[in-house]
Order: C-alpha cells, then sequence, then structure tokens
C-alpha cells in the first residue's frame, strides 16, 4: 500500500515504538527521513540510526532514546502536510514550549532546526515540531 505521507508515517512509527517502548524499529529509507534523523540526533532525542539493506529496500533502524524510563520524544507533530502546505521565514518561525522543544524546517541549506534556521537567517518548510 502506498504511503501518501513519508515523513508522517516515520514519526507515527517513532511515536507508536516509544508508547511501546521498544529499543529500536524500522522504516523505510530516503533522504529526508535521513536529514530529519540527523537533526533528531543532533538534538539528543534518539540516540541514532543505521541504514539496513533488506533484500532490494532500504531500511532505516532507527535507535529510540528513553530517560529514567520516559520517552526522550513526549509529542511530536506534522505540521505542514501533503494537503497543506506551511513555509516560515527565519524570524517566524514557531518555538515549541518556549524554546524547550524544536521546529524541524527544511530550508535551502538543508534540514535543520528551528535555532540553527534562525542562526543561518534562513526560512522554508516547517516540517514538524519536537517535544
Amino acid at each position: 500500500m502506498a504511503v501518501t505521507d513519508p515523513l508522517g508515517d516515520m514519526l507515527t512509527r517513532i511515536r507508536n515504538g516509544q508508547q511501546a517502548k521498544k529499543d529500536s524499529i524500522l522504516s523505510p529509507a530516503s533522504k529526508l527521513r535521513a536529514n530529519v534523523l540527523d537533526v533528531l540526533k543532533r538534538e539528543g532525542y534518539i540516540r541514532g540510526y543505521t541504514e539496513d539493506q533488506n533484500g532490494p529496500a532500504r531500511e532505516l533502524r532507527i535507535d529510540l532514546k528513553y530517560f529514567e524510563g520516559q520517552p526522550a520524544i513526549q509529542y511530536v507533530q506534522r505540521v505542514s502536510k501533503p494537503g497543506r502546505r506551511v513555509y516560515s521565514g527565519a524570524k517566524d518561525l514557531p518555538k515549541v514550549r518556549n524554546g524547550l522543544g524544536i521546529t524541524i524546517v527544511s530550508t535551502p541549506r538543508g534540514v535543520l532546526s528551528d535555532s540553527e534556521a534562525r542562526e543561518q537567517n534562513v526560512g522554508g518548510e516547517v516540517l514538524c515540531q519536537v517535544f
């Protein structure tokens, strides 16, 4: 079955995996998904990820992170969806929980967190919010 929102699918797999207390989950691989996982790793929301070759298909094995038995990602929400794209300038990027969370943005300079995008003074498509 075709997935219409691959990034939303990966975020849902992460959310469900953490609710089930899994150590790691699998998600189909793509460049966008890998770039979003790079940002999540830099910001400390996941332990890491590796790319596995499962027959002809590539998969990402995402190692989930927990702190004192609680998931590191308490909240994850897809902002820009296939039916409604959301764009923001560098100065108008939304803050999650007064700066405690991050907003992941797809910019001309790559996929960045909101703080990195503000530093580089670039805006773009608001992909998701994580806390």
